[in-house]
């Protein structure tokens, strides 16, 4: 037997799987169809990591296994190339960010294959490429065409360190995703889509998806439904006496004769209209103060000390038509709601410490189980019964908000409202690479769509974005100046290029059909192959482009060009794998492992064996260089176990042997088949080794099964097969099993009929730790129990050839071993 050599496996079996295609898209016609899709890659200069591992091999392995039970598999790969990391390192080195991207992908693709994912690489696209950004544009001109696209001018989210707008979703708690940098506001015309005209949809659609309910919960906080009024206070300006309709959002109606202020966002559109010539001065200093800081500076201030002024002017409550004061204050942001609040300072904690600073009153209107709590130390926030709120007194919340509400629609001064948390969708940004937004603008004729598509990236020299809030697009004088496509009149492209969430929001649709040159898709092909049937990724994308996706098919979906309205059917999030000092892997932590060294070192059957037994696929789990040394040892006992029993001595038939090698092998398939695909692959590896394990312990017995013997052997290489495809098919080959690979076999069944058998589990302990495991007929002498126990590979191991001093059998139970 020569020795188990990965390297010359590896030489030997990529250039055959190559020839014969073995990742092709399956087209048969009578099969079913299984798309498995891996979150889109930005492809960074660092490279893959053994961390991005735990992502690509265990859908690897199911695609494998998809094939091998008669499924046509589409398992494609591309790359989500526009971005900022690319253009940042082109700045710094001059060096093109296409090229940057050409080099990064390529690096990418050489570690996949590396590792043997099982990509149809013909399928291959990049988002980069005119040939399919011009979809991308193609899209929002559709979008722009039935309403959903527009460009406005507000305040936006803006990071002062990429000089980028940012949409809400980008810039969650105040953050920015890509840098971690504080987030500030800059005033700046944008193009938005209206994704919350899908919010109902995208909330009740997340009920019937497979997803993890981490994920749907993220995304129902994100969508942020509430049900409440809106209600019009009256302010009057003492000073000029005008008056202006101050309309406001609230889910408690019930407490509004405990309203004591309300409170405007320094962000307020009208504000300087609501302030009196004494104050102006004083609020809108504050104002602007408030508006340079980020969303998380001010709501951390606000959680220490609340600030806040009075504007001079007064409300009037709608309901007891109490004159009350109007303050601004940074607590209050406008992004949610009306950007104005109603103040209660007896029912709402935020509103108490307001109120207890500024001396204003806390009147409690609402009793829980009808006795009321006394709120001058705090709020009480608990629905009851109403206290001094006129007519309403008496009634439970519940009953008392809808009885309010009707009052506000009959007398002319509010309504039941439905709002959301979400925003609408910030799809511009003020970098160069991106897919150039297909926008003329002309003075006489307004916004229109370039539909002489592709609109092409201008090669410019310098790709520096600067404070301006312009794109360094808006310098290609030459490409800006153009002629409107309606008038024939002078006119202007627009300058800003689409978010990267925007193109990784249809490319799923694309790989159905990725050479298509005339549409963005074949409908024939998308509906043969969508929704996606898997789809693996990080969770950090939970409201990011998972619901992006989704707002885009549902849109696909009323152009009438899918069938569908959720892209993925099932979702799967990978947990993360840390560094060896257990911090998260990073090129500035020095903590980086790379597969490249793993597979130098130990393989790639180690790497992928190892990425899949280190622990379940949705945990947090830290490297360990002794664990793939552990995994390439098992392989090594598998190539001997085989080689060794290929032509097994001929000996007497043993019926018990033979039963319990039928037992043992079809609980293997069993518990293979199962954990595999409900993504348990730490626990199939674990059932491999103990199949092994026994194969290896019984070995002198091989002849004593027969045929069985070698059955068990070609199931064996069968369920090894999409882990570890090189040592696979090398076996297969040398057992001389028909079929040019073991790839191509069908995956195993069982009987069940053979899972009956009177055994017992006996644990194998050294010096009272639990080492291995085996299975004996219930009736097993104390003598062959032990004479098994010292004979597995395991206990060999840790013994290395001494003897034993004492070994206690209790039967029926367990072995304990003592050095």
């Amino acid at each position: 037997m020569d020795p188990y050599d990965f390297r010359k496996l590896e030489e030997k079996w990529k250039p055959v799987w190559d020839e014969m295609e073995l990742y092709r898209t399956g087209t048969e016609p009578d099969r079913e169809p299984f798309y498995c899709l891996d979150y889109f890659p930005y492809p960074s200069g660092a490279g893959l990591s053994v961390g991005h591992c735990k992502n690509y091999i265990p859908t690897d392995v199911i695609c494998r296994k998809k094939r091998m039970d008669g499924f046509n598999v589409l398992h494609p790969m591309g790359w989500d190339a526009f971005g900022q990391p690319a253009e940042e390192y082109a700045i710094k080195t001059g060096i093109h960010p296409a090229e940057v991207t050409r080099i990064n992908s390529d690096t990418y693709r050489r570690q996949f294959k590396l590792i043997e994912a099982s990509y149809d690489w013909e399928r291959e696209i990049n988002s980069s490429d005119p040939g399919y950004y011009r979809w991308t544009q193609y899209f929002f001109n559709l979008l722009f065409d039935r309403g959903l696209a527009y460009q406005t001018e507000k305040d936006q989210m803006w990071c002062p360190a990429c000089r980028i707008v940012l949409s809400n979703e980008e810039a969650a708690g105040g953050i920015c995703w890509r840098c971690g940098g504080e987030v500030t506001r800059k005033k700046l015309k944008q193009w938005f889509f209206r994704i919350t005209e899908y919010a109902d949809r995208l909330l009740a659609d997340l009920e019937d998806l497979d997803w993890p309910e981490g994920i749907k919960a993220m995304q129902r906080n994100w969508i942020g439904r509430s049900e409440g009024a809106e209600v019009i206070f009256r302010v009057v300006n003492p000073e000029t006496d005008f008056e202006l309709d101050l309309p406001v959002y609230t889910t408690r109606l019930d407490t509004i004769y405990g309203a004591t202020f309300c409170v405007l966002a320094p962000e307020y559109p009208d504000i300087e209209k609501l302030v009196t010539a004494e104050k102006h001065e004083e609020v809108m200093n504050y104002v602007n103060e408030a508006r340079a800081k980020s969303d998380l500076e001010r709501t951390a201030a606000a959680e220490k000390e609340k600030t806040g002024v009075f504007t001079g002017c007064f409300a009037l409550n709608p309901y007891n038509a109490e004159k009350i004061p109007v303050y601004v204050a940074n607590y209050v942001l406008a992004g949610y709601g009306t950007a104005a609040i109603m103040a209660v300072p007896a029912h709402d904690a935020r509103d108490h410490a307001f109120a207890v600073k500024f001396n204003i009153p806390i009147i409690e209107v609402i009793a829980p189980g009808g006795v009321p709590r006394g709120v001058e130390d705090a709020a009480t926030v608990a629905d009851g019964q109403l206290i001094s709120s006129g007519p309403f007194t008496g009634l439970d919340s519940d009953e008392a908000r809808d009885k309010m509400a009707e009052y506000a629609v009959e007398n002319g001064i509010g309504k039941p409202d439905v709002r959301y948390r979400i925003r609408d969708w910030l799809v511009s940004r003020q970098r160069y690479w991106g897919a150039p937004i297909p926008i003329i603008h002309c003075e006489s004729c307004g916004a229109l769509p370039d539909r002489n598509l592709p609109v092409i990236l201008p090669e410019i020299e310098n790709f520096e974005p600067d404070d301006s809030g312009l794109s360094p697009l808006a310098r290609a004088q030459e490409w800006v100046d153009t002629v409107c496509p309606k008038c024939g009149g002078p006119a202007r492209r627009d300058t800003d290029t689409m978010a990267g969430f925007v193109c990784s929001s249809w490319y799923f649709l694309r790989f159905a059909s990725p050479h298509e040159s005339c549409r963005p898709f074949d409908p024939e092909a998308v509906k043969y192959w969508l929704p996606v049937d898997l789809y693996v990724g990080g969770a950090e994308h939970a409201v990011m482009h998972l619901i992006y996706a989704r707002f885009w098919t549902k849109v696909m979906y009323d152009e009438g060009m899918l069938d569908f309205t959720e892209p993925f059917r099932v979702l799967k999030n990978q947990g993360m794998i840390l560094g060896a000092d257990g911090q998260k892997m990073s090129k500035s932590k020095g903590n980086i492992v790379t597969p490249d060294e793993m597979v130098e070192k130990y393989g790639a059957d180690a790497l992928r064996l190892y990425i899949l037994f280190m622990g379940p696929f949705e945990a947090e789990l830290g490297w360990s260089e002794d664990g793939i040394a552990g995994t390439y040892r098992f392989l090594k006992r598998v190539w001997s176990v085989v080689h060794e029993t290929a032509e097994p001595e001929p000996m007497e038939m043993d019926d018990d042997f033979i039963t319990e090698l039928r037992y043992i092998t079809a609980r293997t398939v069993k518990k293979v088949t199962e954990d595999v695909n409900s993504f348990a692959f730490n626990t199939a590896v674990a059932a491999m080794m103990e199949f092994v394990n026994f194969l290896s312990a019984n070995r002198e017995r091989a002849g004593a099964a027969g045929s069985l013997w070698k059955d068990s052997i070609r199931k064996l290489l069968v369920l090894l097969a999409p882990i570890t495809p090189f040592i696979s098919d090398e076996l297969w080959e040398r057992m001389n099993f028909p079929g040019e690979t073991v790839t191509k076999q069908e995956w195993p069944s069982w009987n069940e009929a053979d899972l009956v058998l009177d055994t017992v589990e006996i644990v194998v302990q050294v010096k009272g730790k639990i080492r291995a495991r085996m299975r004996v007929p219930s009736d097993t002498g104390t003598d062959e129990i032990e004479k098994r126990a010292l004979s597995l590979d395991r206990i060999e191991e840790l013994l290395d050839g001494s003897e034993p001093r004492r070994v206690i059998v209790v039967p029926g139970k367990l072995v304990n071993i003592i050095p």
